[in-house]
C-alpha cells in the first residue's frame, strides 16, 4: 500500500505564496506520475499539476501556469507544489495523487489515471 500525506496549506493573502508538500510512504517504488488536484466548495475536483516519475515532463492547468511549480525529490519520496501570486480563486482543498501505472512520458489530467490519494490540505486565499 501507499500512503500520501499533504502538508503546507493555510491562509494567505492574495498575491502571497505557499508551498505544499506531499510525503509518500509504503510501497513508494510503485508510484510513477505524481500530481496535485484541487476541489473548491461546490465544485468538482480538478487537475492542477503533475510530474513524471523522474522529474521529467510536467503539465499544468491553464489557470495556474506561470504561477505554480511542481517538483519531486525522489530521495525523500516527496512532491512539492510551489504556489505564487495566489488569487482567491485558488481557494480549495488540495489533494496529492500518485499513479501506479507507468504512462511513460504521458501526463494525464483525469482523476481516474491516479490510484493513490492523500486526505487533502486546505488552502484559503483572502482578497
Amino acid at each position: 500500500q501507499v500512503q500520501l500525506v499533504e502538508s503546507g496549506g493555510g491562509l494567505v493573502q492574495a498575491g502571497g505564496s505557499l508551498r505544499l508538500s506531499c510525503a509518500a510512504s509504503g510501497r513508494t517504488f510503485s508510484i510513477y506520475n505524481m500530481g496535485w488536484f484541487r476541489q473548491a466548495p461546490g465544485k468538482e475536483r480538478e487537475f492542477v499539476a503533475a510530474s513524471t516519475e523522474n522529474s521529467g515532463p510536467t503539465r499544468y492547468a491553464d489557470s495556474v501556469k506561470g504561477r505554480f511549480t511542481i517538483s519531486r525529490d525522489n530521495a525523500k519520496n516527496t512532491v512539492y507544489l510551489q504556489m505564487n501570486s495566489l488569487v482567491p480563486e485558488d481557494t480549495a482543498v488540495y489533494f496529492c495523487a500518485g499513479s501506479a501505472r507507468n504512462y511513460g512520458l504521458q501526463i494525464h489530467q483525469t482523476i481516474g489515471a491516479y490510484d493513490y490519494w492523500g486526505q487533502g490540505t486546505q488552502v484559503t486565499v483572502s482578497s
